[in-house]
């Protein structure tokens, strides 16, 4: 009667440790992206903000792909706007996902515990 319950045990245990190894790999994924939307976050604030200082009268120019295009300071404002809620959006999403993925972990591993504080009840 033990051998089933223990065969039972291990299988729980070796699941656990697939999930737990799987999920850490995607929160650390999910870490990295937040770190990438982050800079690019930064990035796109920091030149916004050299862009509001010049004179409305500068000629700016938008990178696309090999060329360049000569776009009014307004666009090119509200195009860095724009990639700075975009990446926050992202960055939420993210946070969310790595909550979740941890809150699976924990859940599983109650579970498992819950098996043990069965079996020692018997």
């Amino acid at each position: 009667m033990a051998a089933p319950v223990d065969l039972e045990l291990k299988k729980a245990f070796t699941e656990l440790q697939a999930k737990v190894m799987d999920t850490q790999q995607k929160v650390k994924l999910a870490d990295l992206q937040i770190e990438q939307l982050t800079k690019t976050k930064k990035h796109a604030h920091l030149t916004d903000t050299e862009v509001m200082m010049l004179v409305d009268e500068t000629r700016m120019y938008e990178g696309v792909g090999r060329m360049f295009i000569l776009q009014p300071k307004g666009v090119i404002h509200n195009q860095l706007l724009e990639k700075q809620r975009i990446a926050e959006e992202k960055i939420k999403e993210l946070e969310q996902k790595k909550s979740y993925l941890e809150r699976s972990v924990k859940e599983a591993e109650d579970n498992i515990r819950e098996m043990l504080m069965a079996r020692r009840a018997q």
